[in-house]
């Protein structure tokens, strides 16, 4: 995998669009796979939707093989 620079926050959240940058998908395929029940695990937090970076890392690991 490629290094993509994110933002990861102190706690280890992402906001949705590092999330998608560092997975290689647009925002929006990741709001339809939390939709569909698809995708890395997902937590609302103050009206906005995070997914933690090992959860991130464990997904792409999945999605390679």
């Amino acid at each position: 995998m490629d290094d993509v620079k994110v933002q990861v926050l102190p706690d280890g959240r992402v906001a949705r669009a590092d999330a998608a940058k560092f997975l290689g998908y647009q925002p929006k395929t990741l709001a339809e796979w939390h939709r569909l029940g698809k995708g890395p695990q997902s937590r609302m937090v103050g009206g906005r939707r995070f997914y933690h970076i090992d959860d991130l890392r464990t997904f792409a690991q999945g999605a390679a093989a």
